[in-house]
């Protein structure tokens, strides 16, 4: 039986796990976000579509966060009506909150959800506790109102319309 020096080996797992590391999942900028299915980027795209995006904030005051919409098991929106939507990309995944089948059971400090903030989910049918996961800042897509409606915005016509 052959053995190999200490060093030898740490030097061949180190090279393996590297090797690994390039088999990782893209789709997200995130480090070992898992990519989108094309249902979550489907989801994702008609949410965010005409909308652009604005700076990122801390917290979500709670009459902003109207409805939630779970993207993937790293992605929630909340739209705040037609023309807002909040993206929090949470602070790693939450396995099973895609699912959409769980209750999401948020901690939250105060009259806000921010960033940082702990959530966890619960079995709806039979109320066992899952993961605990953590929001992360939540990014605004704003719809652009001005020059949308021609009638309501009489600048955004064509110059040969107004008269």
């Amino acid at each position: 039986m052959m053995t190999m020096p200490r060093f030898a080996l740490c030097t061949a797992l180190i090279g393996a796990a590297a090797s690994l590391a390039g088999c990782a999942p893209s789709g997200s900028g995130a480090p070992g976000a898992a990519a989108l299915t094309p249902k979550q980027a489907a989801t994702l795209d008609k949410q965010l579509a005409g909308k652009t995006p604005g700076t990122p904030v801390k917290c979500l005051p709670n009459y902003r966060s109207m409805d939630s919409i779970r993207v993937s098991d790293d992605i929630l929106l909340y739209r705040s009506g037609r023309n807002l939507v909040y993206r929090n990309t949470l602070k790693g995944s939450c396995p099973g909150l895609a699912r959409d089948s769980d209750i999401m059971v948020v901690r939250q400090f105060g009259s806000s959800t921010c960033e940082g903030d702990f959530f966890y989910l619960v079995d709806r049918s039979s109320g066992i506790r899952g993961p605990t996961c953590v929001f992360g800042e939540f990014v605004p897509y704003r719809a652009e109102l001005f020059g949308s409606h021609p009638r309501l915005y009489p600048a955004a016509r064509a110059p040969e319309d107004r008269q």
